[in-house]
């Protein structure tokens, strides 16, 4: 007999799992199905934070930027220990926009979104205060404000984790292979690519959250043969040592009318980006190109005192965003808002998610459930504006307060690797200790602070499945394990997930095909 469900997911990204948590939480099943590993495509390609969008102003988004500024502050004191508040500079850059301009959409930032616990704007003269030491001489006034950084792919995964610890069954490495409609909603076959399996599942309503390939799942597996509806954005980024020593972040204009962020990374690091490129092509293999690294890093030269040149470049990734097509004539003009279309032509709902990013998430899964409980009937009412993400159960001073009780009760784990650990797991670090009281009980040592316990840890709580799932997307140890480690975290992953499930034989895991290291 078929499995059946109410909700059928497909696509393992933020919306997806998002939507998939709120349904489960509001009593519906749901079954999610990803094609590759969780967040392995556009939801861990962004520049990492949760804001609201300064630039999108210009565009006249203004209910985009209101919504994204409530969500800021709501998702920060709902995940603290992958969200963290950040102050950013913004140099004021005489050939371009104006100050008075640049103040009043600082001013509507500020007290458009329910701001409460960041901190405001302020004015700065680059010329004496510290924050200006880094930038060449010519920048003398600048604006200081506010908004957050997260961890963009474990904000995925701990979506998704919240949602199977409510019911719902999610499937990783599961490709949707066919969906057809009938009396009773859709049937779906989907493929295991790991064990090479297939099954049908009964859904009464089926869910497209499958990002750039969106359109792909409504032309294939849905018999939509004329469909149209994403532009594909590619975006590129790239990782330097880092440039300065403080905490803040900076933000570029650039003659062009984009900007450029760079903002402090992994401790050791500077990340520089993004860019806004169409793209053709199979989204999964998007890469950077050279004019793109040159162009990252001569537009943060012209800021920096000191050049930042392609040469210093540690590691590049590239990811595809499905912006919604509303027929700008720029990459960069195409609108950053979420659309959802509801689709009945076949005889059973098809709900479609075009666009959306990951500060609006939350609120994009809400609005998709009013379509779902007007096809399905409601359940239980809305929940996720003040419900904790696993791990995320404190408040927003909780991180660093965990990190000192778990620096006095176990101290024998370094403090370096204590910090790692909560800004990762947050309260679930001791589930992931466990009973270990030495380092030689974390098990296997990897290199850098990575042990035998967490690679468990996330094989048998997070769905990781391969090295790269791992280095790459739960932690960005790839940063500082390399070579035969890295074989050697495959080989264990191997043996470790034997008799269970198999784990995929490729040594090119490592290489995210959404972010791939430059060579």
């Amino acid at each position: 007999m078929a499995k059946s469900c109410d909700i059928f997911v497909i696509g393992g990204g933020i919306n997806g799992c998002g939507i998939a948590r709120d349904a489960v939480g509001r009593g519906y099943s749901v079954c999610l199905a990803e094609m590759s590993d969780l967040a392995s495509g556009t939801s861990s390609g962004s520049t990492k934070l949760v804001h609201g969008g300064l630039r999108y102003l210009e565009f006249y988004e203004f209910r985009l930027v209101r919504e994204a500024l409530f969500e800021r502050e709501r998702l920060w004191r709902n995940a603290p220990h992958i969200i963290h508040p950040l102050r950013f500079i913004l140099p004021h850059h005489a050939g371009l926009r104006p100050a008075w301009m640049l103040r009043l959409g600082l001013f509507l930032y500020d007290y458009m979104g329910g701001r409460k616990l960041l901190p405001p704007t302020r004015t700065l003269d680059l010329s004496s205060d510290p924050l200006g030491a880094p930038l060449k001489s010519e920048y003398v006034k600048g604006f200081e404000y506010s908004d957050c950084w997260v961890d963009d792919a474990r904000f995925v995964v701990l979506n998704a984790r919240d949602a199977a610890d409510r019911g719902a069954e999610i499937m990783t490495r599961t490709k949707v292979t066919g969906a057809k409609a009938d009396a009773g909603g859709w049937v779906v076959t989907v493929a295991d690519e790991l064990t090479g399996g297939t099954q049908t599942i009964h859904a009464r309503t089926l869910v497209n959250a499958a990002g750039p390939w969106v359109d792909d799942v409504l032309r294939g597996a849905a018999g939509r043969n004329d469909a149209h509806n994403v532009r594909l954005v590619k975006g590129s980024h790239v990782v330097v040592p880092k440039l300065y020593d403080h905490d803040r972040c900076y933000i570029f204009q650039n003659s062009d009318g984009r900007i450029i962020f760079a903002i402090p990374y992994e401790g050791e690091f500077t990340l520089l980006g993004t860019t806004d490129r169409d793209f053709e092509g199979d989204p999964g293999e998007a890469h950077i190109t050279k004019d793109e690294i040159e162009y990252i890093c001569a537009s943060a030269s012209e800021y920096f005192k000191h050049p930042v040149s392609s040469g210093s470049v540690v590691w590049t990734y590239s990811a595809v965003r499905p912006l919604y097509d509303d027929g700008a004539s720029k990459a960069q003009e195409a609108t950053r808002d979420y659309i959802l279309k509801t689709d009945t032509s076949a005889g059973a709902p098809l709900f479609n998610v075009f666009g959306g990013k990951i500060t609006t998430y939350r609120r994009l899964a809400e609005s998709m459930l009013e379509r779902i409980e007007d096809a399905l009937g409601p359940r239980k009412p809305a929940w996720t504006a003040d419900a904790p993400l696993p791990g995320g159960d404190m408040d927003v001073d909780g991180p660093e307060k965990l990190k000192s009780e778990l620096a006095a009760s176990h101290v024998w784990l370094p403090r370096e690797l204590v910090s790692r650990l909560v800004r990762l797991y947050g309260t679930r670090t001791r589930d992931l200790i466990g009973d270990a009281s030495s380092l030689a009980g974390m098990g296997k040592h990897f290199g850098a602070d990575l042990y035998e316990r967490e690679v468990r840890w996330l094989i048998g709580n997070e769905w990781a499945r391969s090295a790269e799932d791992v280095l790459w997307r739960r932690t960005k140890l790839g940063l500082r394990i390399k070579g035969d480690a890295v074989k050697e975290v495959e080989r264990f992953m191997a043996v470790a997930i034997a008799g269970t499930q198999p784990v995929a034989a490729e040594t090119s895991a490592t290489q995210d095909r959404g972010a791939r290291r430059h060579a």
